[in-house]
C-alpha cells in the first residue's frame, strides 16, 4: 500500500523522502506542491527530479476525501459532507466574513463527549480521524475556494477545530495537522488564527501548551460543577477548578493574551442573572492567578432530541451585560449557516450511532432534568 502524503507534517515528509534516498529540501519542494499549490499529481511537480517523481509514483499518493455533498447558505456559508469510509461521514464548514475566511474542521467521526446541547454528540462516536483526514479538509477547501472565487491568494485565514469531535481526544493525529497548518511551506497560518476548541481534556491542554500552542477555546457552558456535570459529562472527570487551572497554565504559552470561554445559552437552564454573577465570581477568582478570558455567548441551535430551548435575545443581552459590567470582554456569536444545519452544534451529518447514545440521552433527560432545576436555583440569590 502506498503512503498518503497528506498524513505527514514537514518533518514526517522529510523522513519519508529520506527512506527514498532523498534530501530534506526535496521534501520541502514536495510539501509546497501539495499544500501551497494543491497539486496531487507528481507528474505536474515540475521542479522535482524525474527520478524522484518516479519513486513517488510507486510509493506514495496524495488523496483527499470524497465529497458526498455541498450545501450553500444564503449568508455565504458553505458546508461539505465528506466520506471517511465504513459508512462514516464528517462535515466541514467555511464561513466568509469581510475581514477573514474561517474554516471549521472536524477531528472525529462523531463525538464521545455527549454534551446535551450538541447534535453531533447526540449521534455518538465512531472513530478518530487520521492526520490526513483532518488536513485534507483544509487542503480541499482552500484550493476549491480559490477556483470557486477566482482568487490566486489564500482564501482561508482562520481555522477553528470546532467541527465534529473533541480534538484533544485525538491528539496524536491533531498535532501533525496543526503543524501543517502553521508551516510557512504549507498554509502559513498564524498561531493566533488557529483555534483548538475543547470541552476540557485537562492533561492534553497541558500537552498542547508544550507541543504546539495555538489559540484555545474552552466549552464552559456552566458556572459550577453540578450543572456542568449534566451539560458536559466530561466535567465529572475534569471539574471546573481543574479546568481553569489548566487554562491559567496554558496562558503563559498561548499566542493570544486571553482564553475564550464558549457558553451555549439554554433557556431556563444556564441563562439566568444568577448564573452570570456566578461566572463573574468564578473568573475573577482565577484572574488573581493570571487567567485572562473573554466569553463567547452562543445561541443554542435546537434539535428535538435535546429537550432544550434557545434563550431569547433579550435574555442573552441581559446576561452579556452582567459580564461586561464586570469588565469581562463578551461577544454574542452570530449564527451562520443554520439554514443548512452548519451552525454551532448542528454538525451531525449521517454519523451512525454506535454507542447507544439515543438511549443514554433519553435517560438523562428523564432522570436529570429535575436535578438541573435544583442546580439552577442554588446560589442565585433569588
Amino acid at each position: 500500500m502506498t503512503a498518503n502524503l497528506l498524513d505527514y507534517d514537514l518533518d514526517g515528509l522529510a523522513a519519508f523522502c529520506g527512506q527514498l534516498g532523498e534530501k530534506r529540501f526535496r521534501a520541502t519542494q514536495l510539501f509546497r506542491w501539495i499544500h501551497q499549490k494543491g497539486i496531487a499529481d507528481f507528474a505536474q511537480m515540475t521542479d522535482l527530479a524525474k527520478s524522484l517523481r518516479d519513486k513517488l509514483a510507486g510509493s506514495a499518493h496524495v488523496a483527499g476525501l470524497k465529497v458526498l455533498s455541498r450545501h450553500d447558505s444564503t449568508d455565504g456559508t458553505i458546508k461539505w459532507l465528506f466520506d471517511v469510509g465504513a459508512g462514516d461521514v464528517i462535515e466541514t464548514v467555511f464561513i466568509p466574513e469581510t475581514d477573514r475566511g474561517t474554516l471549521c474542521i472536524s477531528s472525529q467521526a462523531g463525538c464521545a463527549v455527549g454534551c446535551r446541547f450538541c447534535s453531533t454528540g447526540h449521534q455518538g462516536f465512531s472513530r478518530n480521524l487520521t492526520t490526513g483526514e483532518i488536513i485534507s479538509q483544509l487542503w480541499f477547501a482552500e484550493h476549491f475556494l480559490r477556483q470557486h472565487l477566482g482568487r490566486d491568494e489564500r482564501v482561508i485565514s482562520n481555522v477553528v477545530m470546532m467541527g465534529m469531535g473533541e480534538p484533544l481526544q485525538n491528539y496524536s493525529q491533531l498535532l501533525p495537522a496543526l503543524r501543517v497548518m502553521l508551516d510557512d511551506h504549507g498554509y502559513g497560518l498564524s498561531r493566533r488564527r488557529v483555534t483548538v476548541s475543547t470541552s476540557g481534556v485537562v492533561p492534553m491542554i497541558d500537552r498542547l501548551a508544550a507541543d504546539c500552542p495555538v489559540a484555545l477555546a474552552v466549552s464552559l457552558h456552566a458556572p459550577e460543577d453540578g450543572l456542568r456535570d449534566n451539560l458536559v459529562p466530561l466535567n465529572k472527570k475534569y471539574p471546573i477548578a481543574e479546568l481553569l487551572e489548566a487554562c491559567t497554565r496554558y496562558q503563559s504559552s498561548a499566542p493570544r493574551d486571553f482564553i475564550t470561554f464558549e457558553y451555549c445559552m439554554l433557556d431556563g437552564v444556564n441563562d439566568q442573572p444568577g448564573h452570570a454573577r456566578q461566572l463573574v465570581a468564578l473568573v475573577q477568582g482565577h484572574a488573581a492567578h493570571g487567567l485572562s478570558c473573554k466569553f463567547n455567548l452562543i445561541p443554542f441551535n435546537p434539535f428535538p432530541a435535546s429537550g432544550l430551548k434557545r434563550s431569547d435575545m433579550p435574555q442573552v443581552a441581559a446576561f452579556a451585560k452582567i459580564l461586561m459590567d464586570a469588565g469581562i470582554v463578551t461577544t454574542v456569536r452570530k449564527t451562520r449557516g443554520d439554514d443548512i444545519d452548519a451552525a454551532c452544534g448542528q454538525l451531525a451529518g449521517d454519523v451512525q450511532d454506535r454507542t447507544g447514545v439515543d438511549q443514554r440521552m433519553a435517560a438523562q433527560r428523564q432522570g436529570m432534568l429535575g436535578g438541573i432545576k435544583v442546580v439552577v436555583a442554588k446560589g442565585m440569590g433569588t
